[in-house]
């Protein structure tokens, strides 16, 4: 989902770059690669089809996504399947994934039995593997892990953010079933790879010099519970570097004072952060559309990371879809759902203040 791209245009993906990146990653040993319907507005698919060619579908396990938010019907189901197939210019998806589950997309899924879908493609050969990649609560996580025999399943896990989504609760929950896990931003969309200079102070009391990449990636397969890292790499420098840094990472391989010091980093971050917002979206729906969550990410990034630029950019944006904290009515249905006791109302306020441009 972050090839490197041409004019500033995500559907431009810059093929003679992507394709170099790819071929040295599987020549390396790189042997999982993971796409998904939307990527690259729909170019993902198309170019992975390309690259695959000459012997490299037989190097590797193939991983893409339904488009979940696309289902409206059973017959949804194969349709998007066969024109994944298509695209990707082969007789079968090694691991499909029922793409960015919450609880909505979750209910639906059900409704249209998609179960059958799945237990059908596996009889046919279409997908050898089936999960889920999820973004929703802990509680919904458990739900949707107890439900089904899943083979694996996707989630987001950085050592920011530990107890976010399904966090590291989740990954011991899944690991404890037989479910294999696969982790998604290990480097936050890349946020850790650029820290502030009292970050970079206390990685400097290492006796092991590392990046910050690198001590991200190494926090997560420090856990035996991890089966696949997926880390979004948009040059091959970044390639060459976390090939070198997954070939000596094996779980426990921190010492108690690289953990003490990865903890303390924690800590720093999340001092910095002015909402204690999970995301768990038990605030919403808004009666005004207020993007509550979103709001207090763009809010958070914005002292934790010192995005300063984007962050206002991003709300910018939620200006323009009528869904920015202004538009609150200070109506409270949002404080009497939050698990966390937010004052999200005087909180929508400050946010506004902060990020209007």
């Amino acid at each position: 989902m972050r090839f490197p791209i041409l004019e500033n245009d995500s559907s431009k993906i810059d093929e003679e770059k992507a394709v170099e990146m790819i071929r040295y990653a599987v020549d390396n040993g790189v042997n999982y690669l993971d796409t998904a319907y939307s990527y690259h507005q729909g170019n993902s698919e198309l170019l992975l089809g390309k690259v695959l060619k000459g012997g490299y579908r037989e190097k590797v396990y193939l991983a893409t996504k339904l488009p979940s938010w696309l289902i409206n019907s059973y017959e949804d189901c194969n349709k998007y399947l066969d024109e994944q197939l298509e695209r990707l210019d082969t007789e079968y998806i090694d691991f499909y994934l029922l793409h960015t589950l919450n609880k909505n997309y979750w209910e639906n899924l059900k409704a249209i039995n998609v179960f059958k879908f799945i237990d059908e493609a596996k009889r046919s050969g279409k997908i050898k593997y089936i999960g889920f990649s999820f973004h929703d609560n802990l509680g919904v996580f458990k739900e949707i892990i107890d439900y089904y025999h899943w083979d694996f399943c996707q989630i987001q896990l950085n050592y920011i953010d530990r107890n976010y989504q399904a966090g590291e609760e989740g990954l011991r929950y899944a690991y404890n079933k037989g479910i294999s896990v696969v982790i998604m931003e290990p480097i936050k969309g890349g946020k850790l790879s650029n820290p502030s200079d009292e970050i970079k102070s206390i990685w400097d009391l290492s006796h092991i010099k590392r990046t910050p990449p690198e001590w991200a990636l190494r926090w997560v397969l420090n856990h035996k519970e991890v089966s696949v890292v997926l880390s979004g790499m948009n040059n091959l420098e970044q390639v060459k570097e976390n090939i070198k840094t997954v070939s000596d990472a094996r779980p426990g391989h921190l010492s108690k004072k690289e953990i003490e010091l990865i903890d303390k980093v924690t800590t720093i971050y999340q001092e910095k952060i002015k909402v204690g917002c999970t995301g768990c979206e038990y605030c919403l729906p808004c009666p005004e559309n207020v993007s509550i969550p979103n709001i207090f990410q763009i809010y958070n990034d914005l002292f934790v990371f010192g995005t300063e630029e984007n962050s206002r950019t991003r709300y910018k944006h939620l200006i323009e879809k009528g869904k920015d904290g202004s538009k609150c009515i200070e109506c409270g249905n949002c404080e009497s759902m939050c698990p966390q006791g937010i004052e999200i109302r005087s909180q929508l306020k400050e946010a506004d203040k902060i990020l209007r441009v």
